[in-house]
């Protein structure tokens, strides 16, 4: 049994013997350290992997680095994340490289485009050091890759003397994002170590292994952030991603854990392969992975590659630097969920164990990009030019998104592709293409680019896996075994923002500018008083922002449930918000104005109230709006990355707050200061028993408006509940008149002719459809009633896992919004067949009233990693315009 080595100071835990001793195997082997460069245990008092360093003590050890030796590394700032804490990253080379770190930089951009570079680019080549860029911990609960990033920098520095170290510093520049995810580590280590007792526990079932809701892996809004490349919707990513576009690093890392018994992984990927990525990037990754494999052989660390974690979806941080030219890759390695654990065959594995291995692998990376940067820049310059050259000889060179009447949607995706690096253009005029007219103010945005193939990967509307993965995939499920698709399937832009896109060979670019990408989206609205009223028209999430600012300032406002022609001529859909003047303060001008400046909401200033056609201001079908009380189900037994998204998606795009509660408060809590509930996908069977789903009841009975995510909208339809008239489904299964029937305790011969019979009949008889890993499917509005005012009749929706429900009757509620028939379903992504059936002409959006108040349910995620920007007016709809049609709202 190890000894205990007590620290009786206050800050310090005991910390079991073994840790220490494990700490002086730490470092590479045979490696002389300068005493000059202060080590961890000299800066923070513990030893490297000795203890989980917190994000205030890592940020210490790097400014101790960079006093030691400003020459070979520089710590810079790119953001803060939601809770205020600091995100870094290091660059280190030799004092020569690090000191021509603006040259380098102008240096990669004019390697990155072939149309500048051309002869020169060679030369460039000649000269230039290779960026590695080594990103550690975006997972907070995935501990160990933190301290791995302190003891590389540390590595680099005190072994100048060393050969491999001196080719590193004399070939490479070495970016290192020590801590992607401070606000999830920091939730980690505090839970962490108030759980730790006279001694670490190595019981994988102790408090100290086990973490509680939310956990440590998600941000500050509960994102797994591993997969916001694409959206960009967290200040981590976006701050991330601007700096990977300024410096383009040839070889990118991103580190992460996986269970405790498993050993430690790196490329090759597994399948599926995205087909955009070139055969240059694979092979320079398996080379990489190569030298891991000699350096964990000589260490006698065991590893695998090509199983799991395939190189799919864009959206990670080993996929999206892909699309640029970069050859990237995760690393997994087996954690400690702690200091120390008991693997299932009885040996004990420390946090110096996952330290130590993720450090190995991270110099064995940065020597490969060493021994290897000629052909990693060569092969960048190349995949630039092809992504150039590929572009001009393409049919559909010109991805072009047309002015619509959802300004705030194509704004907001011609901002996004600009912040992803790519070039966007501007029409000036309208101009003519693929046999339209283009109106003035559309986005073009040319194949013809360095980044050319990430534009095809964003805006694509399908990207196929290969086919032999495809039937690997069917024969597993006909065998009854999970298929191994990782992630989604489907992920186009334009479909998730529900606007239109069409791409064209040829366009006449003398007519385009270069966007600027404004901060914000230009008000429409003339300096003119009005007189009676202003109207906005409510087409787009402008007027939803429009909407929650006004009533956060106390405008009263009304809303139409019908459209409506105003006498001038002028037509405005349903949804369209009325604020009159007389209702105001005479401060109304200006906070209208200032509204319209903040959100780029169109405003009209009417003097006349008379209306041609459609509702009167004081018709019964128009509302008035209320600013509703939101709160929301959290903790146990709510999805934190639903519950987080959710969050996030009303609070900072559509701009409204919500409070949180923990859900085993709701059942007895008065709520009746609360307009709305909203329970996020969840399995609250066990959480709620009848007395708290009496009090549920009652509320909304009263005038409460209960919305539903995913799986929370199971629970409402169970029998238990009965909150929805709706049943979820079992698969569907043809009959068959060969199968017999039971009688008694035997059941009748049967015949079975085919291999494909016997497939089926060894199938359960009531089993839930196949899982969904993630595809777009299409979406048909019923445009009459008022939950879809200014909702455009088709929209589109993320369908993941096996929930299909029954339409609900129409004596009981509305099925607001239905998926498409089986063969207009499929917008994008890989769907099984049975579930393609299934799934069409049921319900996507459900309106049931109850009493004087209504349960509304998606039976899908519309804030699914908040990138469904599409969805987003007809989630402001159910928020608010609810309320105005409740009991409690009239």
């Amino acid at each position: 049994m190890p000894t205990v080595k007590c620290f009786y100071a206050l800050m310090f835990f005991c910390t079991a013997g073994f840790q220490s001793a494990e700490a002086t195997k730490m470092f590479w082997p045979n490696v002389n350290y300068d005493p000059d460069i202060p080590t961890i245990e000299a800066v923070l008092s513990y030893a490297a992997g000795e203890r989980i360093t917190n994000h205030r003590d890592m940020l210490a050890y790097f400014d101790a680095l960079e006093h030691a030796a400003p020459d070979r590394i520089k710590k810079f700032s790119y953001g803060k994340t939601w809770e205020g804490r600091e995100l870094i990253y290091l660059v280190l080379g030799s004092e020569e490289n690090l000191a021509k770190l603006t040259d380098f930089e102008r240096d990669i951009q004019l390697l990155a485009d072939p149309r500048q570079t051309n002869k020169s680019a060679a030369s460039l080549m000649k000269s230039m050091p290779a960026a590695v860029w080594l990103g550690y911990g975006v997972h907070g609960n995935e501990i160990s890759s933190t301290d791995a990033a302190m003891m590389t920098a540390y590595h680099l520095l005190a072994s100048p003397d060393h050969p491999m170290t001196q080719q590193i510093m004399a070939n490479t520049l070495v970016f290192i994002d020590p801590l992607q995810n401070p606000d999830g580590r920091e939730r980690f280590t505090s839970r962490y170590y108030a759980s730790v007792g006279l001694e670490h526990s190595t019981d994988r079932y102790s408090a100290e292994h086990n973490e509680p809701w939310p956990q440590g892996r998600s941000n500050h809004y509960l994102f797994d952030m591993n997969r916001d490349w694409l959206a960009m919707t967290q200040p981590e990513t976006q701050g991330r991603i601007a700096i990977m576009n300024r410096f383009l690093p040839l070889v990118v890392i991103d580190l992460h854990e996986m269970g405790s018994d498993s050993s430690y992984y790196f490329a090759p990927p597994a399948e599926p392969i995205n087909p955009l990525m070139t055969q240059a990037q694979l092979d320079n990754i398996t080379t990489i992975g190569k030298n891991h494999a000699k350096h964990f052989d000589a260490m006698g660390y065991d590893y695998f590659t090509r199983e799991v974690f395939d190189a799919f979806y864009p959206g990670y941080g080993d996929s999206w630097p892909t699309f640029y030219g970069a050859s990237a890759s995760t690393y997994e390695v087996a954690s400690s969920r702690g200091e120390v654990i008991k693997r299932k065959d009885g040996s004990l594995y420390t946090y110096a164990d996952s330290v130590q291995k993720h450090f190995v692998a991270s110099v064995s990376t940065i020597e490969a990009t060493a021994k290897n940067r000629e052909k990693l820049l060569k092969d960048f310059y190349q995949f630039q030019i092809s992504a150039v050259e590929s572009g001009k000889k393409s049919k559909s060179r010109y991805h072009i998104i047309p002015k619509q009447s959802d300004r705030a949607g194509t704004f907001h995706l011609a901002k996004l592709l600009s912040a992803h690096g790519l070039e966007v253009m501007e029409s000036i005029t309208a101009f003519k293409a693929c046999g339209q007219t283009i109106d003035s103010g559309s986005f073009v945005v040319d194949r013809a680019q360095p980044k050319g193939r990430l534009l095809e990967v964003l805006m694509r509307q399908q990207v196929d896996m290969d086919k032999a993965f495809i039937k690997k995939q069917e024969d597993r499920r006909s065998q009854n075994l999970r298929d191994e698709i990782y992630d989604l399937t489907a992920w186009s832009l334009p479909l998730m923002h529900n606007i239109d896109a069409v791409q064209c060979g040829s366009v006449n670019e003398s007519v385009l500018m270069d966007f600027k990408s404004p901060e914000q989206l230009p008000a429409l609205m003339d300096a003119t008083k009005a007189k009676v009223a202003y109207l906005v028209p409510w087409q787009d999430m402008a007027a939803g922002r429009f909407l929650t600012e006004a009533l956060r300032q106390g405008i009263q406002l009304k809303s139409s449930d019908l459209p409506f022609t105003m006498a001038s001529g002028a037509s405005y859909p349903a949804g369209t918000l009325i604020i009159e003047v007389k209702n105001n303060s005479t401060a109304l001008a200006g906070q209208v104005r200032h509204i319209a400046d903040n959100t780029g909401a169109k405003v009209d200033a009417v003097d006349s109230s008379w209306v041609s056609e459609g509702p009167n201001f004081g018709s019964g079908n128009v509302v008035a709006m209320k600013a509703p009380k939101i709160a929301m189900a959290w903790d146990e037994p709510t999805s934190s990355l639903s519950a987080g998204n959710s969050r996030f998606v009303i609070e900072r795009q559509i701009g409204y707050p919500v409070t949180a509660i923990r859900s085993e408060q709701l059942g007895y809590m008065n709520l009746s200061d609360y307009d709305v509930l909203i329970l996020p996908s969840g399995f609250y069977g066990n959480a709620f028993g009848e007395g708290e789903i009496n009090h549920l009841t009652d509320w909304v009975s009263d005038g409460g408006v209960l919305v539903t995510f995913g799986a929370a909208t199971a629970f409402a339809a169970s029998e238990k509940v009965g909150w929805l008239s709706v049943k979820s489904e079992h698969a569907f299964k043809e009959n068959d008149d060969k199968v017999a029937k039971e009688t008694g305790d035997s059941v009748a011969g049967s015949l079975i002719d085919t291999h494909e019979e016997w497939n089926e009949r060894i199938q359960s008889e009531q089993s839930r459809p196949d899982s969904v890993a993630g595809v777009l499917v299409n979406v048909s509005v019923d445009q009459k009633h008022w939950l879809t005012a200014g909702i455009k009749p088709d929209v589109v929706a993320m369908v993941t896992g096996s929930r299909i429900y029954s339409p609900i009757t129409l004596d009981k509620g509305k099925n607001v919004a239905s998926f498409k028939s089986s063969d207009e379903l499929l917008a994008s992504g890989y769907l099984w067949e049975e579930n393609r059936k299934q799934l069409a002409f049921k319900p996507f959006l459900i309106h049931q009233p109850k009493g004087r108040g209504m349960v509304i349910a998606f039976t899908q995620e519309p804030t699914m990693r908040a990138f469904l920007d599409g969805l987003q007016l007809l989630l402001t709809n159910t928020l608010f315009r609810s309320v105005a049609h409740s009991g409690k709202g009239r």
